[in-house]
């Protein structure tokens, strides 16, 4: 199978040397699953933390997996060397917009400020109706559990609509993302920009 012709999943995770062991286990249990499926990996190309554990899974087992990744952090040494399909961006907003807009599906694990930027960048991209693919929120032990609650407290305070609330859908374990993805009912686009803002 052609890659153009692959579901492709945009993955955001950290990148932090120092992660939990306890976010390792069902990071690689989730590219195995990914591997299963045939789908395609994007993410963000880096070699360390929850991304190197990613991609060196789907490297293990063969799978298609795709890093993007932007010059300066290749000039750091930040990247994966061993990715075969490797995608250099001139700059941090190339690399999300190639991530978020070309892909079929986002899914976020746990992840520090990069990761928490991406998700809500994304959020805000489908609530103005310039994507429309399944965002998966993957609550392991409750790591996103606090920015669930800010979320609801921008619905209280009137800062975001109750309905914005199923523009991303939480899972607790790795095993129910490709559920998840493939149940999605979609968002409505075309009237979105009708209720982006309150």
């Amino acid at each position: 199978m052609d890659a153009s012709d692959r579901f492709r999943v945009s993955v955001f995770c950290a990148s932090s040397s120092k992660v939990d062991e306890k976010f390792i286990g069902p990071t690689k249990t989730l590219a195995k699953a990914f591997s299963k499926a045939k789908w395609l990996i994007q993410y963000g190309g880096g070699g360390i933390g929850l991304m190197g554990v990613l991609a060196n899974t789907a490297l293990n087992d063969r799978a298609p997996i795709k890093g993007i990744i932007p010059q300066f952090m290749v000039d750091e040494g930040w990247v994966h060397n061993g990715l075969e399909d490797l995608e250099i961006v001139p700059d941090m907003h190339e690399r999300k917009r190639r991530i978020m807009y070309h892909t079929d599906a986002i899914v976020a694990l746990p992840g520090g400020c990069g990761t928490l930027e991406e998700l809500t960048e994304a959020i805000t991209l489908k609530q103005l109706g310039l994507i429309n693919c399944p965002i998966v929120i993957v609550n392991l032990f409750e790591f996103y559990t606090p920015l669930l609650q800010f979320f609801d407290t921008m619905v209280i305070e009137q800062l975001l609509r109750v309905e914005h609330k199923s523009l991303w859908r939480v899972v607790d374990r790795v095993s129910e993302v490709i559920p998840a993805i493939e149940n999605h009912t979609g968002w409505d686009s075309a009237s979105a920009r009708n209720i982006a803002a309150i």
